[in-house]
């Protein structure tokens, strides 16, 4: 019998997460600060609770990452314009160059990852695992 499809998910997961915590050890983040920072490059300016959907933590996860990432110089945050009681987060200048310099490194992941794969299969690959996400959004 086969394994089944949540399995392999699931271990693909743990195997990307334990390489990338690997790659960016020298930078003293985590895969989970990461995966925040690449957030705020795409969707600069948002909330904390939008930042933690969107970075697959929880609520409270997220308030403790925004506060290291804050104290590193990596983000910021301003008063929301909009809402006087929310603030929203920022990809600070530091934070760009960190994401500049592992850009890369996290390519060559990425590449590592699919490298058994054709072109057309890992576009193929590509849009299963978005379609299997939508499906279960």
């Amino acid at each position: 019998m086969s394994a089944s499809l949540l399995y392999l998910v699931k271990r693909t997961e743990l195997a990307v997460r334990a390489r990338l915590e690997e790659l960016l050890k020298p930078a003293g983040i985590t895969a989970l600060q990461y995966t925040a920072l690449t957030v705020l490059e795409r969707r600069d300016g948002i909330s904390a609770a939008q930042l933690a959907r969107d970075s697959f933590v929880t609520a409270q996860s997220m308030a403790d990452m925004v506060r290291a990432l804050e104290r590193r110089g990596l983000i910021r945050r301003e008063p929301n314009p909009g809402n006087r009681r929310e603030r929203l987060i920022l990809l600070a200048a530091p934070g760009r160059q960190l994401l500049a310099e592992y850009a890369g490194p996290a390519r060559a992941l990425e590449e590592r990852m699919i490298a058994d794969l054709t072109a057309e299969e890992a576009d193929a690959f590509r849009r299963a695992l978005v379609g299997a996400w939508r499906a279960l959004s």
